[in-house]
């Protein structure tokens, strides 16, 4: 069948934001316990759930009932809400933040108190009975929440026992395989963890309580990742000491490279409960490693030898090892996040649960190519280039797509070439999409990553327009249709970019943050002091918080913009989308405000995933003057003709 020819952004699609929300999960943490997978799964259709699955001969049995939602919100970011001990399951219930027990009858109840007290990054203590994990105290009034680790009582505690105080954050609880040591992560403002964070093993006496305390690696200015013992007791980690995130191991009061490399082994800790390897033996390590803006997995024996696996996936995340198999969640250019079990010896591969059993036709799905290109001083930025794809239709001659340049969150994170139905949305329509790894993103080092440092509202803004401006001339977007777009940090750069860069002409910023003094004054702990480096401390650097807050650069803001935000956001309070909507429409800017109640930072519930794909669409038609192949529901934009 002959083509259409219709302009870009204008061809119909079959990649509808009722397809992407109706039967599509998000994917996460992993574990391998009983002899069975379990995995977690975050649900839109039931209102962004998360549940604890386990696998069956038939599929998959859901651990928790409608009534409850495995989240926890410690750092608010949360993560490490689990744990599976034999056939019992502890989880943290996002609605009222206490710990349940479901035992092995399915019989469900809670284990601590209710209160303003969160609990995460479980890790169990056997033979004393007993969950170790961070604890996070909202208790006190007019003053920030008190992190520590504690000891909770497996069969019910209120509160639990403090095990350790006095940093500002901890992580990672984890006990040796004789019971005698405690190896956990803690590490004081303003780092982050990717900044800065010590190792620390403490002696665990007969009752359960700590003695000799050891700092064994880490420090200021190196960040270490996922402490674990080996089935021997060694204690095993992931430092960036020499630039990457390399495998170490701990004996007898001595570190050991186990497989130096120009690779990434370890991620920031955005959330608890992230892991990259695990124990095949004492001697081997299951691991996946990051280069060149791709995942692998591999083999690595702790004399030093480094196998890789072959796998069809290049995405892989949240790894589980335990007799002789692997779980995680994997994904590719062509194929959506699944959660997948390997069986090392054979390399047997089965697909337990896939993000959604809806196949995109491949005449409609972009496969990516990265790019590497010229940015500000003298240096590279990355990006993945999602050309149009749609088999059905094609351009006039001699038009160019309308280019989409997102900027991702963090800004310490990264963005990946897995298969995203939210990407290809917009290129069967027609529109060209770069996703921008800026300066500052993670998977490339920590010189790249730690480029941001005092430069964010720069770096990354040169990054995505020196993104546009390598492909407008290539010839692979119109110059005069650039939108930029991004969620959370990356709705921050979008906002700079849209009103210092002229390149833009129009963007949306979901949950962004428009004025950089008030969120100093109204986040949360855990990024509290987050731009003490990305920016300076905070209120000595007030020139410079003024000079890159958006709401400060009117006079540069031109461009249409659509703002989307949940009214329940504590990370990006709603009042940063409420001034800067306000002071555009005072201004005369085409502009248009969806606020979203129930929700919080990033979007969960069906209706509202579809509701904002919809209305950004309409914006862009809109403003960039081409018809719509379906109707959507419009959206008010003030300062519009037409």
């Amino acid at each position: 069948m002959p083509q259409e020819i219709a302009p870009y952004g204008s061809w119909r699609s079959p990649i509808t934001s009722d397809l992407i929300v109706s039967t599509g999960v998000g994917l996460a943490a992993t574990a391998l316990a009983d002899g069975a997978a379990h995995w977690l799964e975050l649900r839109p259709a039931e209102g962004g759930r998360g549940v604890v699955v386990r696998r069956t001969a038939t599929g998959g049995e859901d651990l928790v009932a409608r009534a409850h939602n495995v989240r926890t919100m410690v750092h608010e970011y949360g993560g490490g809400a689990f744990l599976l001990q034999g056939t019992t399951l502890f989880f943290a219930n996002f609605a009222d933040q206490r710990v349940y027990r479901r035992d092995g009858d399915g019989a469900v109840r809670p284990i601590t108190g209710e209160g303003a007290l969160r609990y995460a990054d479980f890790a169990a203590d056997e033979s004393r009975r007993r969950l170790l994990c961070v604890r996070e105290d909202h208790r006190p009034e007019g003053r920030q929440a008190v992190n520590t680790v504690c000891a909770l009582r497996a069969d019910g505690d209120e509160y639990g026992e403090v095990l350790l105080e006095g940093a500002d954050f901890y992580a990672s609880p984890r006990l040796s395989p004789d019971g005698r040591s405690l190896a956990y992560l803690a590490w004081n403002h303003p780092n982050m963890p990717w900044d800065g964070t010590e190792l620390h093993v403490a002696e665990v006496g007969g009752d359960g309580r700590l003695g000799a305390d050891r700092q064994v690696a880490g420090g200021p200015g190196e960040s270490v990742f996922q402490p674990e013992w080996s089935p021997d007791g060694v204690l095993h980690f992931a430092s960036d000491r020499t630039g990457f995130w390399n495998l170490y191991a701990w004996r007898d009061g001595e570190v050991r490279a186990l497989h130096p490399m120009a690779a990434e082994f370890g991620v920031p800790q955005w959330q608890f409960g992230l892991r990259t390897y695990g124990f095949l033996d004492r001697d081997r390590i299951l691991c996946i490693y990051k280069q060149d803006g791709t995942d692998r997995l591999a083999v690595l024996d702790v004399q030093g030898g480094l196998e890789d696996i072959a796998l069809p996936y290049t995405v892989l995340g949240h790894l589980s090892v335990g007799r002789g198999k692997a779980l995680f969640v994997a994904a590719s250019p062509t194929e959506r996040a699944a959660v997948v079990e390997l069986d090392v010896a054979s390399g047997r591969l089965a697909v337990l649960r896939r993000a959604s059993d809806v196949v995109l036709d491949e005449g409609f799905v972009s496969v990516p190519r990265p790019i590497t290109f010229p940015t500000s001083g003298g240096e590279v930025a990355h990006a993945f280039h999602y050309p149009p794809r749609n088999r059905d239709f094609r351009a006039p001659e001699g038009t160019r797509p309308p280019l989409i340049v997102m900027s991702h969150g963090g800004p310490t994170g990264s963005t990946s070439a897995a298969l995203d139905p939210a990407v290809q949305y917009w290129t069967s329509r027609g529109f060209a999409v770069a996703d921008v790894n800026y300066r500052g993103s993670t998977g490339f080092g920590r010189a790249y990553r730690d480029r941001l440092k005092g430069n964010w509202g720069v770096c990354d803004v040169e990054d995505c327009e020196a993104a546009a401006l390598h492909l407008i001339a290539l010839g692979e977007a119109d110059p005069e249709r650039i939108a930029i777009r991004g969620g959370s940090a990356g709705g921050y750069t979008t906002l700079a970019a849209l009103s210092t860069r002229p390149t833009f002409k129009a963007g949306a910023s979901l949950f962004g943050i428009g004025d950089l003094e008030i969120f100093t004054g109204d986040t949360h702990k855990f990024e509290s002091r987050y731009m003490d480096s990305l920016i300076g401390p905070y209120p000595e650097a007030a020139d410079v918080y003024r000079a890159r807050s958006p709401i400060h650069h009117l006079d540069g803001f031109h461009a249409p913009c659509i703002f989307l935000q949940g009214l329940d956001d504590r990370i990006v309070p709603p009042n940063q989308a409420e001034l800067m909507a306000q002071a555009l429409r005072a201004k005369g800017v085409p502009v248009a405000l969806i606020m979203y109640p129930g929700e919080g930072h990033g979007f969960r519930r069906a209706e509202n995933i579809k509701r904002s794909l919809d209305a950004e669409l309409y914006f862009y038609s809109r403003v960039f003057g081409f018809d719509l192949a379906d109707p959507v529901e419009p959206v008010p934009i003030d300062n519009l003709d037409g």
